[in-house]
């Protein structure tokens, strides 16, 4: 169970990490400061599951897992992140 447990938690707290660190380099989106952390913490899991899930199949290599923790953020907060509300336009 603690071989499973210790990747996990490391792995959460690097995404925290690269979260707040996104949050720091003043990406869009500073009004909710705390979503920051909070996709890096989700997306920590989600890529630890990837990678084990990947390891399990293809046996992916060690290197892979910030990668895919990066690559997550990332695309959770840029790309498929949500989307802010458009200033009407002043008449």
């Amino acid at each position: 169970m603690l071989d499973l447990l210790i990747p996990l938690v490391l792995t959460t707290v690097f995404g925290a990490l690269v979260g707040t660190l996104c949050r720091l380099m003043r990406w869009p989106g500073r009004e909710r400061p705390l979503l920051f952390p909070l996709v890096g913490l989700v997306a920590g899991i989600t890529a630890f599951f990837i990678h084990w899930l990947l390891n399990k199949v293809t046996g992916a290599p060690a290197w892979w897992l910030p990668l895919l923790v990066i690559a997550q953020i990332w695309l959770w907060l840029g790309p498929l992140g949500p989307m802010h509300k458009l200033k009407r336009q002043q008449k």
